[in-house]
């Protein structure tokens, strides 16, 4: 017997959008030129490529000439950071960054740690979103770069990026944020908001995977972490992707053009969802509640069972949803996000991400409360962990 199935997990990937697939297989079909080639092909190849400049600078409010097209938001990251430090050549290096980042700036901070770079990792309390005068304490005369991300991809909280920005720019250090889980969901205006460097990913704006950009601020000096051509100003070398970079600027397009009345929806149908959970099950909250969220994200806790456990019989129920937990060495660790708030490893693990999109109605919501609370009922009887304390 089939099962209806309803998309819950848009913070991992979105679906691609009717128009951006319509735009991106009319340019693989009829533009196939080389964009850096000086005759008719290569020239149609340029022109569709400085459009999707033009769009995708629109949507984060800059230049043209400030965007730099990517393979998506981990590429990104890494060439705000490592072209930040190398450019540098300082034998002191220092960087402050979160305890709550994505792994595509975690990462790349314990590579840089590796080599030689300082890193301080600003903690963040219940709350989930950081103090900017306890980013401004952790910067030293020898601080390069301030790397804080403006949305969390697991809680959805917006960081006081504008307020960080107002004490790197008197310092002169460069601020990088990571707006992947952002742009689109809420404004932004790169230039408001003070930084430097901004990382774009394709596919959470309904793209295909593997692309993205990085915005980078008129008189910001980076060097390039791959070698090759002179593509991109001479800041990411290989040939351009332009059916790519056509279907993130088809994209931006569409998300700039719906971005107000799209938010204001999404905003209800997380609050429905979580009051309607709250209501109806027992033992459940959410975590960073009370803050300012992007309108789609809500991680609820739901004492007594595992998250993953309740992934699998929500999915087994037709609805898609996530949790943040990682597999290491073959044992679930609890997300980092949700430790960093202070959470208890055993409430991190009973948490679960719900990330609304496009396609998403009050039907489904609804849909989805009923099996939320008659699954978690089903997980909380069976649970050794609920015998444990009955």
């Amino acid at each position: 017997m089939s099962v209806e199935r309803f998309y819950f997990d848009h913070n991992a990937t979105t679906p691609v959008s009717p128009e951006v697939i319509q735009t991106m297989l009319g340019c693989l079909a009829e533009v196939y030129g080389n964009a850096s080639s000086i005759h008719h092909f290569g020239q149609m190849a340029k022109q569709r490529l400085e459009l999707a400049r033009r769009q995708t600078a629109a949507l984060a409010h800059c230049q043209p000439q400030e965007i730099v097209f990517t393979s998506g938001g981990t590429e990104a990251d890494n060439l705000a950071l490592f072209g930040v430090v190398r450019h540098a050549k300082r034998p002191q290096r220092h960087m402050v960054t979160t305890a709550i980042e994505h792994p595509a700036v975690l990462n790349a901070c314990a590579q840089l740690e590796r080599e030689g770079v300082e890193i301080t990792y600003v903690p963040v309390g219940a709350s989930g979103i950081v103090d900017p005068d306890e980013v401004r304490h952790a910067v030293r005369p020898s601080t390069l770069l301030v790397s804080v991300m403006h949305a969390n991809n697991e809680l959805g909280t917006v960081q006081p990026i504008a307020e960080i920005a107002r004490f790197t720019r008197e310092a002169g250090i460069y601020l990088h944020s990571d707006g992947v889980q952002a742009l689109g969901k809420i404004p932004v205006d790169v230039h408001t908001l003070g930084v430097d460097l901004y990382s774009i990913s394709g596919h959470k704006i309904y793209s295909p995977k593997g692309l993205g950009a990085l915005f980078v601020r008129k008189g910001t000096r980076i060097d390039p972490i791959l070698f090759g051509g002179h593509h991109e100003r001479e800041r990411r070398p290989g040939t351009e992707n332009v059916p790519g970079a056509v279907a993130l600027g088809c994209a931006a397009e569409v998300a700039e053009r719906g971005l107000a009345s799209h938010s204001a929806d999404l905003a209800k149908l997380r609050d429905r969802l979580e009051n309607g959970i709250l209501a109806r099950v027992p033992g459940s909250g959410v975590n960073g509640t009370g803050q300012h969220r992007t309108p789609n994200t809500s991680n609820i806790y739901f004492d007594g069972i595992d998250g993953e456990a309740l992934v699998i019989a929500l999915d087994l129920r037709g609805f898609a949803v996530s949790t943040g937990a990682a597999c290491s060495s073959g044992a679930v660790e609890p997300s980092h996000v949700l430790t960093a708030i202070g959470l208890t490893p055993e409430r991190a693990r009973s948490s679960i991400r719900f990330s609304l999109g496009r396609s998403n109605t009050r039907e489904q919501v609804d849909a989805l409360i009923g099996a939320v609370e008659d699954a978690v009922r089903h997980l909380r009887k069976i649970s050794p962990v609920m015998h444990a304390h009955a």
